[in-house]
């Protein structure tokens, strides 16, 4: 069953809560955030603190975690971030174009992270997890959020509906790309007991759903301070990380799509011609195609859009096989463009799908890019399915939004 824990969560003070507020540092350009430069308010400056060093500066280098560390100090002295005295949970909902998901904020045991109770689908890139350890190691801090799933628990969400009714919340905006935040903090011991004590008892597994760099990185932290006999009752804050933990039926899979740089040779009439030996492929003219079932993708290529559909038999009908992300890869990306590892080649890109079909069409007429396909999004249950059995997801298979906000609430270790 899963273990939580409440925490004695540094956040911002309420008038600087919007102030703070950032996206994840994962889904920013360094250019992006240096236009943050001069905010004194903005959490940029300790999730990508490059951005007040020089351009040359190497992002890994252990000037930016340092300077991470500093500007987080600073913040602090200055009461722009305050520590809770106590242990509490969070609610933490956002709204997104009519739809609110709600999620609980807590620590998750690295225990069930290693022991399979936190399940996951993706594989971690060793750079990246070495680069979230320098930063946790030297903040002390975990600084950015891990979004977690799980299928509801009626016994939860009454606690944080009726929370929620009865509350007025702590923080309550709408930041600049419109997604409405607001933030309650749980103060009644009583109800934070009760929720420890129904995960416990009720909640068998809960799933990543992004952030898995970021988990693997606090659970490798864990690990060295345990082996170096830093860790004597097991409570200690570094034997959890922070977790937003959601119910599986308010939470929405976006498009995760692809875009390429060559045909492998082709004309683009020969790559049709290829194309049709396991899909069907209809011609769309100027008119985009957002696919609106499973084995169906949308495709722009040469100024026009086709709909191209698998044919029955051209897939397996196992968990990973069935996905479309395979389908695309398996029958399109290896077999006719010589594409076999998405995570490494440089012939593949990946857009998300907030960005929209224009964004698409935009990288292709560039010519930056040869062709693009757009997905069917992957189901919560499908990626559910895929964690059970112990498989990983082919990269790229899932998009999330809204996106959590990094500094509304700090992990200090």
């Amino acid at each position: 069953m899963a273990k939580i824990t409440p925490f004695e969560g540094l956040r911002p003070k309420k008038e600087f809560a919007d102030k703070v507020a950032t996206l994840p540092y994962d889904v920013v350009s360094v250019a992006e955030a240096r236009q943050f430069r001069k905010d004194p308010y903005n959490f940029y400056h300790v999730t990508r603190a490059e951005i007040d060093l020089s351009e040359n500066v190497d992002v890994h280098s252990q000037l930016v975690y340092d300077t991470a560390e500093e500007n987080l100090d600073e913040m602090i002295d200055k009461k722009i971030l305050v520590q809770d005295k106590d242990p509490y949970y969070y609610i933490y909902e956002l709204t997104m174009d009519g739809r609110s998901q709600t999620g609980l904020v807590c620590g998750s045991s690295i225990d069930d992270y290693e022991n399979g109770i936190i399940k996951k689908h993706e594989f971690t890139r060793p750079e990246k997890e070495l680069d979230r350890i320098n930063h946790i190691k030297t903040t002390h801090a975990q600084t950015g959020i891990v979004f977690l799933a799980y299928n509801d628990q009626e016994a939860v969400q009454d606690i944080i509906d009726k929370w929620k009714a009865n509350h007025e919340p702590e923080y309550d905006f709408i930041s600049s790309d419109g997604v409405h935040h607001r933030f309650w903090v749980i103060t009644d011991y009583a109800k934070v007991a009760s929720i420890t004590r129904l995960f416990d008892e009720e909640v068998p597994a809960t799933y990543i759903a992004d952030g898995h760099h970021r988990a693997a990185s606090a659970a490798k932290v864990c690990k060295e301070m345990r082996d170096n006999d830093m860790s004597i009752s097991g409570d200690e804050s570094f034997n959890y990380f922070i977790t937003c933990i959601f119910p599986a039926s308010q939470l929405q899979i976006m498009d995760y799509n692809r875009v390429v740089k060559d045909l492998n040779h082709m004309s683009p009439e020969e790559f049709i011609k290829a194309l049709q030996d396991d899909f069907e492929v209809e011609s769309l003219g100027k008119i985009q195609y957002k696919p609106q079932h499973e084995h169906e993708f949308g495709l722009y290529l040469n100024h026009g859009w086709y709909k191209i559909t698998a044919k029955p038999g051209s897939f397996t009908n196992d968990p990973i096989g069935v996905l479309d992300v395979s389908i695309l890869q398996n029958n399109v990306l290896s077999k006719l463009l010589n594409i076999n590892d998405p995570r490494v080649d440089k012939r593949v890109d990946f857009v998300g799908g907030i960005r929209g079909l224009g964004e698409l069409e935009k990288r292709v007429d560039s010519k930056e890019m040869a062709a693009a396909f757009a997905c069917y999004p992957v189901s919560i249950q499908q990626l559910f399915a895929i964690a059970d059995s112990g498989n990983v997801m082919p990269p790229k298979s899932t998009w999330f939004e809204p996106k959590l906000r990094d500094g509304l609430v700090i992990y200090l270790i």
